[in-house]
């Protein structure tokens, strides 16, 4: 059987990445993994389960018996634990306020990182988008195309905003400054590591950046 191809793409908080990177897998024919997905889940089953984040010893203890499923078509997308339905779930504040706090135990992240592998290899289409904040560094270094998707942090507040109607201009611009400033403890997703290709949406739009990424990947596997 043939390897699929791997697109990763790396990127801050509001840059539009999740929504390109499931944008372009459908433009291509590809399967699609957030892997911020994964962290999310973790963190609402640690807090459902009334664990305490801040202990690694009781996240780590929760991983044996995780049943986790994510969705890789990207057209049927969904995050399950314990075959619950939780995709709209991991986007509730609560959880985006430790998030980052999972993703900094050392121990989490090797195991979802071996999950995340897994889940590439396990791919039936010809390709798979992976998207999250240290793809192409760690999780998949060797893809056939590498992309450090980000706009100004200006941008990235305007968006998160729109998609936060119920939030103020002013909350979301904090949440958007923490999270960064959280996410850099753990990972530098802000600067192109060596082979990693740089992509500025700041003045495009997003059907125009959804070409240009689609575009790149076709220009690294043909």
């Amino acid at each position: 059987m043939t390897s699929p191809v791997v697109v990763a793409i790396d990127g801050p908080a509001g840059s539009g990445k999740s929504s390109v990177s499931k944008a372009v897998a459908r433009t291509l024919g590809y399967e699609y993994l957030d892997t911020g997905a994964a962290y999310r889940a973790l963190a609402w089953h640690a807090l459902d389960e009334g664990i305490d984040v801040e202990v690694p010893e009781e996240v780590l203890g929760t991983l044996p018996g995780l049943d986790l499923a994510i969705g890789t078509d990207p057209d049927y997308y969904f995050v399950r634990v314990g075959g619950e339905d939780i995709t709209p779930d991991i986007r509730e504040p609560r959880v985006t306020g430790v998030v980052s706090a999972i993703a900094r135990i050392p121990g989490v992240r090797e195991h979802l990182i071996r999950w995340f592998r897994e889940t590439i290899e396990a791919a039936r289409k010809p390709g798979i988008v992976v998207e999250g904040r240290d793809i192409t560094t760690v999780v998949a270094p060797h893809a056939d195309a590498r992309i450090l998707l980000t706009a100004s942090e200006d941008v990235r507040m305007a968006r998160r905003s729109a998609e936060l109607t119920t939030q103020s201009a002013e909350a979301t611009a904090k949440q958007l400054s923490e999270r960064d400033a959280k996410d850099r403890q753990v990972v530098d997703f802000m600067t192109a590591a060596d082979g990693v290709t740089l992509i500025d949406s700041t003045d495009i739009d997003f059907d125009a950046t959804v070409q240009v990424v689609a575009d790149f990947v076709r220009s690294r596997v043909q």
